[in-house]
């Protein structure tokens, strides 16, 4: 009988292109047909063997999934377009993987991708109510009407919510950012590869004055990045390699304690990350300590600092500590985006979470170059998406 190890779906194949800015990339539908042409050749397998696919992106009329993959392949299979803001790759990955472990499929592609136009996020349909609604009245509630974009007022308001309760410093947020840009610099995928440094950060533009500079918000992002997941008897008869595996994954949306808490903390996502992240290590019966490397959601460096905490990596209000020891890169604990993050490596929404999976299984497999955390057997990804809902995976070498 196969052990509880073989019984996870298996990473098969990972691919991903050079991340670009808006205006420098090919087409969403070129960008995906490419990152899907690596991923094949990755698991080394032919895109008829594939039985479904699940196609993620935020920016983009209905059936973009069917458009891109016809690129690949016209073998009729079911191609599920999926839409969770930020966290959509993950979203993507999460449902090839529930493919997976139910038996729905042997072979599974998870595939997104982003093709993104210039400047802060905006909305596109503005003759219905919006899904942020509720989440604008409580933002203006906590911290008034800033006239700055809204992802920047959300995600500084938080930042700014950990600075008055546990005295976390605008340098605090700057040395993460710097940090960014050492491990990017090492990443030929990453949008920034130029190493700068916390001064370079602090004195940058102000966004939001005592809050959050320029430098400290990731850039919109083109790119995209797909995974294939096979089951051990479809490896097995493939004879597919069979190493990394994903051994618990979960996915939550808002609770009422979202605008209930009164904390911009809360209302950016802190309890949905924290609840995913004790449900895997509770089914994978591991804890944070168990952790070698981690992909986390950096759209700020102040959602990097609070979900230090909100995964278990240090205690609640010891982000700063945390960092000034270290333990966020390579020498300390945990060696925390070893990729660059979506500060430097740049965030193509619907490819952010298979990028993070494309990071990790490499970092497992040894063959991450310049920027291998060396001996990492098991690695962390969190992936979260605004409206909201929040995607942990852990995976692991065998």
């Amino acid at each position: 009988m196969a052990s509880t190890f073989e019984q996870k779906p298996i990473v098969a194949g990972v691919g991903m292109i050079p991340f670009a800015k808006p205006g420098a990339s090919e087409s969403y539908d070129v960008m995906a047909a490419a990152a899907v042409g690596l991923a094949l050749q990755d698991a080394e397998l032919d895109y008829d063997a594939i039985q479904q696919a699940f196609a993620g992106y935020v920016y983009g009329d209905s059936t973009c999934g069917q458009r891109a993959l016809y690129r690949v392949g016209m073998t009729g299979i079911p191609v599920f377009n999926v839409n969770n803001n930020c966290s959509t790759g993950s979203s993507a990955l999460f449902l090839a993987r529930q493919a997976i472990e139910t038996g729905a499929a042997d072979c599974v592609l998870a595939v997104g991708f982003e093709q993104m136009t210039p400047g802060a996020l905006g909305t596109v349909f503005k003759d219905r109510t919006s899904p942020f609604e509720t989440f604008d009245d409580v933002c203006d509630e906590l911290v008034g009407h800033a006239e700055i974009p809204l992802a920047l007022k959300y995600f500084g308001g938080a930042g700014k919510s950990h600075m008055d309760k546990y005295g976390t410093t605008l340098a605090d947020f700057a040395k993460i950012r710097a940090k960014a840009s050492r491990h990017a610099r090492n990443n030929p995928l990453a949008l920034f590869r130029t190493e700068i440094t916390p001064d370079d950060v602090l004195q940058s533009p102000a966004v939001w004055p005592g809050v959050m500079t320029r430098l400290m918000a990731c850039p919109p992002t083109c790119g995209s990045a797909a995974a294939i997941l096979v089951s051990n008897d479809f490896a097995n008869r493939h004879g597919l390699r069979k190493d990394i595996r994903i051994l618990a994954q979960a996915m939550t949306t808002d609770t009422a304690s979202t605008f209930a808490a009164g904390d911009m903390m809360q209302l950016v996502g802190y309890d949905m990350a924290a609840a995913a992240a004790k449900a895997v290590y509770t089914a994978a019966d591991l804890g944070p300590e168990d952790i070698d490397v981690i992909e986390l959601h950096d759209c700020f460096a102040h959602n990097e600092l609070i979900t230090y905490e909100a995964l278990g990596l240090c205690p609640e209000g010891g982000a700063a500590q945390f960092i000034a020891d270290g333990d966020n890169s390579y020498g300390g604990r945990y060696v925390t985006n070893p990729s660059g993050g979506l500060l430097s490596k740049g965030h193509p929404l619907g490819a952010t979470g298979l990028a993070q999976c494309y990071e990790l299984t490499h970092q497992l497999r040894g063959t991450a170059d310049a920027r291998q955390v060396e001996g990492a057997r098991t690695a962390l990804q969190h992936n979260l998406g605004l409206g909201g809902a929040c995607v942990v995976s852990l995976y692991q070498r065998g």
